[in-house]
């Protein structure tokens, strides 16, 4: 059915699932829940029928799965898992931590029994110690739940040098004035190195700010995050078809990205390495991508 697979290297083919690299988390339609049986539901549905073997995750962000009512969450929770696919938190945990560790300890009953897998845990929501955010880390893997801290990745358009101005394929080490961009990068490196060190399952980078600017993006910041943390323990959220393009063609299919529920057949197709070939004979135009 998914002829271009057979062109896959060997050595370059991701394996069968759950996978701990070349993997693909799924954003959950945010739709109104008054529409969730027409929209959500069947939309999610369809995915997995139709191309649950290229879906490892599903997330629920912006807190969207507080707005739900918990039998419709649960049905989600229920087919993803005969999909094989995990189910995530999105942006919610964090406004737990007001309440707590007693009322977050509750929380994370509740996702348990709702299905869910993993908790994403925003480490630059609030002004926590170090040391409580990590101790959030630990409680997570306690309850038996997946661990999944969350750090951005921002820089002003400033601190993109003009177009042509490169060095060996990549771009010139920032001036002086930008060196504090430098040392906030070692920073939140440090932090994730820690995470991992608590037991955190994968580190969660949202690279919004590099997407956004992704015809001039930062590469030097994208590699030395990589180079520290290692691709297998990185997932980077992209916010469009050109950024999922970029990581691939840079790292290969073994980089994990979160996407839109429209992106998966496209970034599969991205990670076989026969983008053009597929989108024209498939779709008859290989602008259909972008």
């Amino acid at each position: 059915m998914y002829r271009w697979k057979t062109r896959f290297h060997e050595e370059e083919d991701r394996p069968e699932k759950p996978r701990r690299y070349g993997v693909t988390e799924m954003r959950a339609p945010n739709y109104t829940i008054f529409t969730r049986d027409l929209l959500q539901f069947h939309y999610i549905q369809e995915t997995f029928e139709s191309m649950g073997e290229f879906v490892d995750g599903l997330k629920f962000t912006g807190g969207s799965n507080s707005m739900m009512p918990k039998s419709f969450i649960k049905d989600v929770t229920d087919m993803a898992r005969k999909h094989n696919v995990y189910v995530s938190t999105g942006d919610w945990a964090e406004h737990l931590l007001r309440k707590g560790p007693s009322g977050f300890k509750e929380y994370l009953e509740e996702c348990k029994q709702l299905g869910f897998d993993t908790v994403e845990l925003n480490m630059g929501s609030f002004g926590f110690p170090e040391e409580t955010l990590l101790r959030f880390v630990r409680l997570i893997k306690n309850a038996g739940l997946k661990a999944k801290p969350q750090f951005s990745v921002k820089f002003e358009k400033s601190d993109i040098p003009k177009a042509g101005n490169r060095a060996y394929g990549s771009y010139v080490v920032p001036t002086p004035q930008n060196s504090e961009m430098i040392e906030d990068m070692d920073l939140m490196i440090t932090r994730a190195e820690r995470c991992l060190d608590a037991g955190a399952d994968m580190i969660m980078i949202d690279a919004d700010d590099v997407c956004k600017y992704v015809d001039t993006i930062r590469s030097d910041i994208i590699a030395k995050v990589i180079g520290r943390l290692g691709l297998e323990k990185i997932m980077f959220e992209t916010s469009n078809a050109k950024a999922s393009e970029w990581f691939i063609n840079q790292y290969g299919p073994r980089v994990n990205l979160f996407v839109d529920q429209g992106q998966v057949l496209n970034l599969e197709c991205l990670r076989g390495q026969n983008i053009g070939n597929i989108s024209r004979s498939v779709f008859g135009r290989s602008s259909f991508l972008f």
